[in-house]
């Protein structure tokens, strides 16, 4: 028998300022706060997600090698409505994509916005 994974258990995006990026996650984009406990020198594990999503996004300071801030994460959240949640991100001052890309039959419609440090995520409507 072998071990295999189970599950993705968080993606990390390392971030020089938590408290703001907290904020943004949670105030802004409407995730909820999972954990935030001590972590490292100083800094904290702090996990945030969709309301009863199983997978979080781990906002924590950056490695010894790392240099945080203006990151292509490879993250995509997911929406029933996409313009609807465009224009929230862009009322609340989020830097969005103009517009919400549409490339045709079988690929969902999708915008880009970055996180106050420049980290890029994708929002794409649910299918």
């Amino acid at each position: 028998m072998s071990t295999q994974v189970s599950k993705v258990a968080n993606i990390i995006i390392p971030v020089a300022d938590q408290d703001r990026a907290l904020e943004f996650y949670t105030d802004v984009l409407g995730l909820e706060k999972r954990v935030d406990a001590p972590f490292g020198n100083g800094g904290r594990w702090i996990e945030v997600a969709p309301s009863g999503a199983e997978t979080v996004i781990a906002i924590c300071p950056p490695g010894p090698t790392t240099t945080p801030g203006k990151k292509e994460t490879g993250i995509t959240l997911q929406t029933n409505d996409v313009d609807a949640y465009h224009a929230q991100l862009k009322d609340r001052g989020v830097d969005v994509d103009a517009q919400v890309s549409r490339f045709g039959e079988g690929v969902p419609p999708m915008f880009w916005f970055r996180d106050p440090e420049g980290n890029n995520l994708m929002v794409v409507q649910q299918g």
